[in-house]
Formats: structure tokens, C-alpha cells, sequence
């Protein structure tokens, strides 16, 4: 199982971005998908999760209202929509699954270990 992330990059304050996960080796659909970020010298933080089989969503307070979670069957893809973004979202952004269909469980997994995350900066 492979889950990738990527769409990250420099952005203004106030502006947006788009961040995909592919999987290969699961379908996204069957699972709970979880965005987690780790900012400089910081430990990780869980950001959203959406499980459709549960058919659930989750989002930290910090980012409620800003963030948006979605997946596209077709594409076997995950993305979170970013917008109203500030410095502090500033971190390398991953995408993980403990393969249960519930956002609890997978917010809350013991992580050893995280794949290739992509940079999100935010800056003037």
C-alpha cells in the first residue's frame, strides 16, 4: 500500500491550494484517509480524514471552515482543498490510512512511519 501526496508549493496568505493523494494498492473509497502536517520543529498534526464508508469527515478546529476533504472514486485520489490559507498552515502535508473504515481510529493511529509528504509554505 502507497499512498502519495502531492500539490503542494509556495502560496500568499489568503490564497489556495489543492492537495491530491494517490493510492496504489487499496481503493481510497474502502478506507479511512486521514491528512496529517507537521510544521518545522513540530510534531505531527492530524488535519481531516474522510471515510466514505462511514460516510463521515473530520477536521481539526484550526482548519475548520477553510479546509475541505473530498475523494474522487474514478481517480482513486483524495484531495484537500486549502483556501484562506495562513503562515501557521505552513508544513509538510501526508496522507495516511490505517485501513479501518473510521476517522477516529485513524486520527489516532500510532504512526510509525510516513511517506513522501509535499511542502506547503505560506508566505509574503
Amino acid at each position: 500500500v502507497q499512498l502519495q501526496a502531492s500539490g503542494g508549493g509556495l502560496v500568499q496568505p489568503g490564497g489556495s491550494l489543492r492537495l491530491s493523494c494517490a493510492a496504489s494498492g487499496i481503493t481510497l473509497d474502502d478506507y479511512a484517509i486521514g491528512w496529517f502536517r507537521q510544521a518545522p520543529g513540530k510534531e505531527h498534526e492530524g488535519v481531516a480524514c474522510i471515510s466514505r464508508s462511514e460516510g463521515t469527515t473530520y477536521y481539526a478546529d484550526s482548519v475548520k471552515g477553510r479546509f475541505t476533504i473530498s475523494s474522487d472514486n474514478a481517480e482513486n485520489t483524495v484531495f484537500l482543498q486549502m483556501n484562506s490559507l495562513k503562515p501557521e498552515d505552513t508544513a509538510v502535508y501526508y496522507c495516511t490510512t490505517d485501513l479501518s473504515v473510521s476517522c477516529g481510529s485513524a486520527m489516532t493511529f500510532n504512526y510509525g512511519s510516513w511517506g513522501q509528504g509535499t511542502l506547503v509554505t505560506v508566505s509574503s
